[in-house]
Order: C-alpha cells, then sequence, then structure tokens
C-alpha cells in the first residue's frame, strides 16, 4: 500500500446496513464488516460460487484486506474513528465502478437487466447453501451496459430447509412493478423511483389499474392478489416474515426453486420491447439535417479528434441513438451518454451490449440533472456531483441549440458546465439560428437568438477553451469544433 497523508476528517459512509459500512478512501472503494457481518460474507467469499460470481464480474471483484493492509489504514485517525464507531472486524477492498449511477436514471431495459442479475444470483448461490436477504435494484450499479452486483453482504448462509424467499415483497416493489408500470402505463423510471426508494406498492398500483386488467396477467399475480389478501391479514402480524422450516429439504428446495421461477416467467413477460418509437427515435436516420458526405464529415472530424487526443472517459450529451458514442468507445474510452429519451436510450444499452462496448446509457437531461437524494440528499450524489472533472472529452454535438432554445439556458452557462465536465477536450456543435431545426425550435421566436453569431459563439467558448480546429458541415448553419480547456 502507497503512503498516504491522513483523511482531513470524518468520512462519509453508508449506513443503512447493520452488519457494515460502504465508503470512498483516497480513490479506493472500502467497505468496514462487522460482527453482523462477518461469518456470512466469509462463507460468500471462500464458496466456490462467489469465487465464480467475482472472476466473471457479475459480483463486484472484492478481497479482505491483511493485517498489516488494516493496520497501515486504520493509522489514519479518520479511518480508526469510523472502524471503531461501527464494530468492525474485517475491512474489504472492491473494485471501483467507474460511473456509479441510480435506478431512476436507467432505462427499462436495464432494471429489467439487474432484475434478471438479482434473480440469477439468488438460483446459483443455493448449491452452496447461499442466498440473498434483500432485492433491490440499489444492489446493482453498471459497468458500462453490464450489470453488477456490488452489496456482497446481501449474500447469508441460508438453512437447508427453509423453502421462503425472503426478499420476494421487495423483488416486485422495486423490479416487477415499475417495469409493470412503464410497460403499461409509460411511467418514466425516473417518476416511479425518484421519490420511491422501496419501488411501488400492489395496492397503488391496483388504483390505477381497469377491473378486467385486474384479472389478466402478470397484474392478478402481482397486483390484484397481493392487494386482496393484504386487507385480510391482520396488522402487525409477524408470522408472514418468519423463516418456514421443514424437515425435508429436498421439498424445501423444490417450493424455492418454484418460487424464483416463478418470479422469472414474471419478469420475462415484462422484458421491454425493441422497435418503439418516440419523439427522437428516427433523428439518425431522417430527422438529422445531413446529407450522407456532411455526415461523413462529422464522423471523421470526431473520430480524427478522439485520435488525436486519446481520452479514457467520455461524456456524450444528447447521446440519442448513440452513434457517436460508439466511435468514442471503439477508440478506447469508456462512455457515459446521456438522453433523456428513454426509449432511443434503451436502444444504445442493446447496441452496447451486442458488441461489448463500454458505455454506459443513462436517462438524464443535462439541463436539469438527477438531484442528490436520500437521507439528507446526499446519500446518492446528484448527477453533477459524480460528473464534474470526470471525462477527460465531453461531445456536445447537435445538442446546444436545444438547451438554448427549449430550455432556455444562456450560451456562457452552457459552456461553463462542459469545463466544469471536461478535463481536457470539448468537441461541441454550433448551429446557426438560421438553421432549419434552430428555426423549428423557435417556433417564431427567432428575434431572442439573432444575435447568436460564429463570431459570438466563438468569443463565448475563449473564457473556457482554446479553438484547436473547427470546420463547417452543413453549408452555412452548421459548424464542428475541438476545444481544448484552458489551464
Amino acid at each position: 500500500m502507497n503512503s498516504q497523508s491522513p483523511s482531513a476528517g470524518p468520512l462519509a459512509a453508508s449506513f443503512r446496513d447493520p452488519a457494515g459500512s460502504l465508503f470512498p478512501y483516497q480513490g479506493r472503494i472500502l467497505r468496514i464488516v462487522n460482527a453482523l457481518g462477518a461469518a456470512d460474507l466469509s462463507a460468500f467469499l471462500a464458496s466456490p460460487s462467489g469465487q465464480k460470481l467475482m472472476a466473471s464480474g457479475r459480483v463486484v471483484p472484492t478481497r479482505a484486506l491483511n493485517d498489516a493492509e488494516c493496520a497501515a489504514l486504520l493509522s489514519d485517525p479518520a479511518v480508526r474513528e469510523l472502524y471503531e464507531s461501527r464494530g468492525g472486524q474485517m475491512i474489504l477492498e472492491h473494485e471501483r465502478i467507474d460511473f456509479p449511477s441510480f435506478p431512476y436514471e436507467w432505462t427499462a431495459e436495464m432494471l429489467h437487466a439487474a432484475a434478471q442479475l438479482t434473480l440469477d444470483l439468488a438460483r446459483e448461490l443455493l448449491a452452496d447453501g447461499l442466498g440473498l436477504k434483500d432485492a433491490t435494484p440499489y444492489n446493482v450499479l453498471f459497468r458500462g451496459p453490464e450489470p453488477v452486483f456490488i452489496d456482497v453482504l446481501s449474500f447469508e448462509r441460508r438453512d437447508a430447509g427453509d423453502a421462503t424467499w425472503l426478499p420476494y415483497a421487495q423483488f416486485v416493489r422495486t423490479f416487477l412493478l415499475p417495469l409493470l408500470a412503464n410497460q403499461t402505463y409509460g411511467l418514466g423510471l425516473d417518476q416511479i423511483l425518484m421519490t420511491r426508494r422501496d419501488g411501488l406498492e400492489p395496492e397503488e398500483v391496483y388504483r390505477w389499474s381497469k377491473p378486467l386488467q385486474r384479472l389478466r396477467a402478470p397484474f392478478f399475480s402481482l397486483v390484484s392478489m397481493p392487494t386482496w389478501l393484504g386487507g385480510k391479514q391482520k396488522q402487525g402480524d409477524a408470522s408472514i416474515y418468519e423463516k418456514k422450516l421443514l424437515k425435508d429439504t429436498a421439498k424445501a428446495r423444490f417450493i424455492l426453486d418454484s418460487v424464483l421461477n416463478g418470479l422469472g416467467k414474471s419478469l420475462k413477460g415484462l422484458a421491454p420491447v425493441s422497435g418503439k418509437s418516440s419523439v427522437w427515435s428516427d433523428y439518425m436516420t431522417v430527422n438529422n439535417n445531413y446529407t450522407t458526405d456532411h455526415f461523413q464529415a462529422k464522423q471523421r472530424f470526431v473520430g480524427e479528434a478522439l485520435a488525436e487526443y486519446p481520452s479514457r472517459n467520455v461524456l456524450d450529451v444528447g447521446c440519442n441513438t448513440g452513434h457517436f458514442s460508439a466511435i468514442a468507445a471503439r477508440s478506447g474510452a469508456k462512455v457515459v451518454g446521456l438522453d433523456y429519451d428513454p426509449v432511443v436510450l434503451g436502444e444504445v444499452w442493446r447496441a452496447a451490449r451486442g458488441e461489448k462496448l463500454e458505455i454506459l446509457p443513462l436517462a438524464v437531461n443535462v439541463t436539469r440533472p438527477s438531484p442528490g437524494t436520500g437521507w439528507r440528499n446526499r446519500e446518492c450524489a446528484s448527477f453533477l456531483d459524480r460528473a464534474g472533472g470526470k471525462f477527460e472529452a465531453v461531445l456536445m454535438l447537435a445538442v446546444i441549440h436545444h438547451m438554448l432554445v427549449t430550455e432556455r439556458v444562456p450560451l456562457e452557462d452552457i459552456l461553463e458546465l462542459a469545463a466544469e465536465l471536461t478535463t481536457k477536450l470539448l468537441i461541441i456543435e454550433y448551429v446557426a439560428p438560421e438553421d432549419s431545426m434552430f428555426r423549428r425550435l423557435t417556433r417564431g421566436r427567432d428575434e431572442l437568438h439573432k444575435g447568436l453569431t460564429v463570431e459570438v459563439f466563438e468569443a463565448a467558448c475563449g473564457r473556457y477553451f482554446e479553438i484547436v480546429r473547427s470546420q463547417q458541415v452543413e453549408g452555412a448553419t452548421r459548424r464542428l469544433y475541438l476545444l481544448r480547456k484552458r489551464s
């Protein structure tokens, strides 16, 4: 372990899990584990299934620090204070996931993939007498388009005669019902999960549903039956949460397998379908104002810029179907692609997964980004807190006219944000007010932007960036810029 200076003050750490606390420390992701979690965790780390899952990357690679490493960490008073206050017995180090995201920023496809991973783990761990004690999307992050289970304190030793899966209701509330509401009513995951950490209750979805709908699958099993039976359950009856131990372990395993298989069938029926249309789903084919030659020139400009200035992390603002995100990813970058249209982002996710490109698509409108949420608005950091200074290159292609016109954000503020997000490069597209797409957005309010010229744009850029080069793209209305951030 490298020599490190002590922390300046108290360390921010997770607090919901009674078995331990996760905390960042000088670029590392560490976890303190206390007596409540040590035995279950050790069983997982030593199990064949646990080692296989970590080697495959489906569970975050994790190791327990040795005595010398722990002693070095505990020499920092802030670490020692946290360790002692949480009753620490061991310290873990996890692989750092490049860019953390939260379920309310995902597409339905991503929530579905996270649910499938959770069920797969629950099944595979059974062979080693292990299981999951909770099942929430907050146990999952994404490495590019692939889900990764990160909460190793969710694993527990199971009794072979236990026929119950205690996280059943939580899995339904946080995975299946949000997927059902998205599929049936078109509700975005941000509308569902931003203010509902524990997902949707069956009674809530029941109120939205129609009488005949309540009798059809999957409403009948996921919504109607729990609502009807819940009304008959006595308040305070804790028996429904108690383990049901059977002497016949084979029968217990059969029942448990049936429960997990039933959830798997429900999940399969809620899989998002590809090919859906939206306002922006055809932008790259029929609605983008580019001739074939001009679009190829734009591709070359971006590709050559990323080849000349290789970037490990790229943010693509307004990525649409991810065409330029893919160019960046093929150059070796880890890409976060933002768009507020979850339909096009679903296609980005499918394509990235199919081509194995490290692209993380997020349903984030950069003009109204995800705020800090959870306890004291600090539990889940805001998008801008996570993204600031994280990216070596930022792409803003065919997007700033939407920010200028639709969101009424001043040009100087857009460029200031870009400078906060990137550490090195900005590849940006200037769209003149006379451009047909610009005029379509203004809807007769052309006077508001008549002062926007190439000269004004370049002068505004000059406050934060140096112009490396520029290139005309579409007639006299669009120009591409490669900008380098001023030190």
